[in-house]
């Protein structure tokens, strides 16, 4: 379908027109302005009441108005507003948050660099993985895997991580020593009667046949977020995680957990690591560090990764790595408070508690004459609408049935995402059980709407 804009005025409303009848079939919005939050609503410029479901992107984890992050982040600016890291300087906000971080990792980490995003602390492992088979004595072990339908950031390098056609695009991406492996999606992938387990063998084995075809001898490391976010949700299967780590050991690839989504209890523990069974030789995390009152992100490194680092630093003179706004003291100090806040307010045992409510809430959607597959764990979940649930066929993406689903629950005082046809959602962990009611009930009337319209238009296989 095309966008017909109605004015060229940036909020006015546009239609979607559709390609055969060339009748307006749906309407979708302009920009809707936020002005104010609170818990986990926020407001627009009109006023309007939504409950953000997506947490902004993934990351709002204790809502939009936590007075004790504010007061961190004002008490810090009144100290010392600013500070770097460089000629071997540091400060306590920065050190104190090193520390907690080294000690609820999931594994065993020896030390954390700082920056101010996901995409740039996946940036940096690149860089460090490159920076380590350089100092062993394996300059040639360069190459890093991702996953179709993975995503870790938008820089050259955590885009060229990324297996998102839409995040390459025209953007010459991904870059040279870039490759992917296959997206472990079950229901998407798996041929017919396989059991989980056997499709987790499967995509090992694949794996296994992608490393040796480039030479285990070029392969560095491989990235994985536990549950796979921007690319639909998707939570891998049985046994999925032994299986590829097993493979990854035995060529001597390293293991990078991407936490950004995951980490500080969206899974229900802490990390999605411990979730999931992974155990990383770095990780990364952001967004629900400092739940996204500023801007911060880290990679923690294993002890060997970091000796490795000490001592090509040694040669060369100088570690020549790092970034003005690393480990900023506003930003340490509100990370230092949210951790703090997760601790005291046992924020863990409140994911355990409600993300069953969420997780059942939207599986009651599961015989919709729209949905193919509701997935997720604690706090993370997604719905994939089809064009035929049976066969799993989907719509064509100009239809924009996924966004239309988004765009109603948005006219009912819903926030959620539609990547593509599945809708995400990720509210802030502080939400309450009937707060995720409210979310459950809105996202049905907003799935009965669109598939009326998909009906009235002939779109789908379903009588």
């Amino acid at each position: 379908m095309t966008l017909l804009p109605n004015s060229p005025a940036a909020r006015d409303v546009a239609y979607l027109v559709h390609p055969q009848t060339n009748l307006k079939v749906h309407e979708t919005q302009g920009p809707v302005i936020i002005t104010k939050g609170e818990g986990v609503y926020v407001y627009d410029e009109n006023g309007k009441q939504y409950i953000e479901a997506m947490a902004g992107l993934w990351c709002a984890s204790l809502g939009f108005s936590e007075k004790r992050l504010v007061d961190a982040a004002t008490q810090q600016l009144s100290t010392l507003p600013y500070y770097h890291q460089f000629h071997h300087r540091s400060h306590l906000p920065s050190i104190d948050l090193a520390e907690k971080l080294i000690g609820i990792a999931p594994t065993a980490m020896s030390k954390v660099l700082f920056q101010a995003s996901g995409s740039e602390a996946n940036d940096t492992a690149v860089k460090l993985i490159r920076y380590y088979h350089n100092a062993i004595g394996k300059p040639e072990k360069k190459k890093i895997i991702g996953r179709l339908k993975g995503y870790h950031g938008i820089t050259m390098a955590a885009a060229s991580l990324t297996g998102i056609p839409r995040n390459h695009q025209d953007f010459d991406l991904p870059l040279p020593g870039f490759i992917h492996t296959d997206c472990p999606h079950y229901w998407r992938y798996a041929e017919e009667g396989e059991t989980e387990e056997e499709f987790a063998t499967r995509c090992a084995a694949s794996l296994e046949k992608l490393i040796l075809d480039e030479g285990p001898e070029t392969i560095a490391a491989m990235f994985m977020e536990p549950v796979m976010g921007a690319g639909g949700v998707i939570v891998p299967p049985k046994t999925y995680y032994e299986k590829i780590q097993a493979v990854l050991r035995k060529y001597d690839v390293l293991v990078v957990a991407d936490e950004v989504i995951t980490g500080f209890g969206r899974t229900g523990n802490m990390w999605g690591c411990q979730t999931m069974g992974i155990q990383p030789d770095m990780l990364t995390c952001a967004k629900a560090l400092s739940a996204s009152y500023m801007p911060i992100s880290a990679l923690l490194i294993t002890d060997p990764i970091y000796q490795a680092m000490v001592a090509e630093s040694e040669k060369i003179g100088v570690f020549g790595h790092g970034f003005t706004y690393g480990g900023h003291p506003v930003c340490a100090a509100v990370a230092n408070e949210t951790l703090k806040i997760y601790e005291e307010r046992d924020i863990l045992g409140h994911v355990r508690k409600v993300g069953p409510r969420l997780q059942e809430g939207l599986r009651r959607f599961s015989d919709h004459p729209l949905v193919g597959e509701v997935r997720g764990v604690g706090l993370i979940a997604a719905v994939e609408v089809v064009k035929d649930p049976k066969t799993r066929e989907p719509f064509d993406p100009a239809a924009k049935v996924g966004t239309r689903v988004a765009e109603h629950a948005l006219e009912d005082g819903l926030m959620v995402r539609a990547m593509l046809d599945s809708i995400a959602f990720t509210p802030p962990l502080i939400i309450t059980e009937a707060e995720i009611d409210a979310i459950v009930d809105r996202f049905g009337r907003a799935l009965d709407r669109t598939w009326a319209e998909v009906k009235a238009e002939g779109l789908s296989n379903v009588a």
